[in-house]
Formats: C-alpha cells, structure tokens, sequence
C-alpha cells in the first residue's frame, strides 16, 4: 500500500468494555459499539481477550463475530486455550501478542526469536483454519525476518516506544519504524502498526509508504466521552488521511 492509499482503521473496543467491567453492568452496549465504529468508518473490530479477562470476556467474542460487519481482530497470547477459542470463533485475523499478567497494557513486542517454534504452531494452526496471523512485534529487523520464518504473512509493530518519546528522539524513533516496514515489505509481509497512537501522533505514522492498518483504541474511546463515539473514530479517521 503506497503513501498515498487509505490506511485501514482498525477500532479497538477493549476499553469500553473497561467501563462495564468496572462495575459488572450490562452496559456499555458492545453490540452498539460495534455499530457506531463501524458506521463512522471502521474498516475492522480489534479486541484483546486477556487471559485475565479484565476487559473483554469470552461471550463477547462470539457475540462480536455475530455483529461485525467488517472484519474481526482477535488480539491473543500464545496459549493453548487462546488458540481453541480463535479456532472455535473463526474471526477473520487474529494477533499474538505478548501478554503479561501484572501490566496495565501490552508492553512491548513478542520474543519471536525465543519463542519461535511456539509461535510457529499456533501460526500454522490458525492458518490452516483461514485465519490470517499477524506477529506483535518491535521494529526490530531480527525479530521481523523470525517472524517471516513462522508464517505469519502480517506484522503488527509496537508503536508504544515511538508514542512515549518527545522531540529528537521521537523522530529517532519513527526512522527507526520506517526502516522496519521497509524491510518487512521487501520479504513481503503486510505491516500494521499500533499502541499509543493518538490524534496528536497519528499522521507521521499513518504517512509512512507499506503501512497496511493502524490498529487504536484507548485514545478513541478516551475521546468518545465528549464528542461521541462515531465523532471519536471519524476524527481519528481524519488525522489518518490527512
């Protein structure tokens, strides 16, 4: 995908339903969420369901694959039980990620290279399932051809670092993400990215030439508590393609 092509928005609705856990309500509404981020341009659900399901939980990940219209990203550990669920769900893309239990979000990107033939099994499984993988990973150069040797066809790479840094070191940073799709593209790999991104940070990532997705939620739905969810996703939309 050239830098002049829409990039996909993927709308990670994790932290809604941070909102109803909060107090075991049944609501916020997932299935209204899905409808407005869809109708305000989603081009995908994105939804992590932890091994501590301290947000989504397993009902909602069937409900979703009901409701979405688009498509339907499951971000999850590389676990056994993780697996049954994505091959018993079928979403259409699903994300490994690392996963820790004690940390407030995902922190970092995948060990591809220490964990590789874990990876690799559950990439071939969900694969053979026509589930198409993508990696979580650092825009680290070892670990993206490690994760062309798993079989994973799509990288998602961790923007958190990128997001946390100011000034000469955040364009330290962004070169540094550039010259990671450059060479996940040159081995074929589609390449998205995310974590940390906001309305402020968003365009010089969004512009980089071969990013396929962006993958938001946390600032989306920060923001979706004063203009409204479909406003929250049509402005980021916005930043994206500026």
């Amino acid at each position: 995908m050239s830098v002049n092509s829409k990039v996909r928005l993927g709308v990670n609705l994790d932290h809604v339903m941070t909102i109803r856990q909060a107090r075991f309500t049944p609501y916020p509404d997932l299935k209204q969420a899905i409808v407005l981020a869809e109708r305000a341009g989603a081009d995908g659900i994105t939804m992590h369901l932890r091994e501590d399901r301290r947000h989504i939980q397993d009902d909602d990940v069937y409900l979703a694959k009901q409701v979405i219209q688009s498509s339907m990203n499951l971000e999850m550990a590389a676990t056994d039980e993780m697996r049954d669920i994505a091959l018993n769900v079928k979403p259409e893309n699903c994300c490994i990620v690392p996963e820790h239990r004690q940390e407030l979000t995902t922190e970092g990107g995948l060990d591809v290279i220490k964990h590789g033939s874990r990876i690799k099994d559950i990439t071939l499984a969900l694969t053979e399932a026509s589930i198409v993988v993508s990696l979580f990973i650092e825009p680290d150069l070892n670990v993206i051809d490690a994760s062309a040797e798993a079989g994973a066809p799509v990288i998602e790479l961790h923007t958190g670092t990128y997001a946390s840094r100011e000034g000469e070191k955040q364009i330290q940073e962004l070169q540094r993400i550039k010259n990671a799709i450059a060479h996940a593209a040159s081995l074929g790999l589609v390449v998205n990215a995310g974590h940390g991104l906001h309305y402020e940070n968003v365009e010089p990532i969004a512009k980089i030439e071969n990013i396929y997705e962006l993958n938001i939620g946390h600032s989306i739905v920060a923001h979706a508590l004063f203009v409204g969810l479909e406003a929250a996703v049509q402005e980021m939309r916005i930043k994206m393609n500026s």
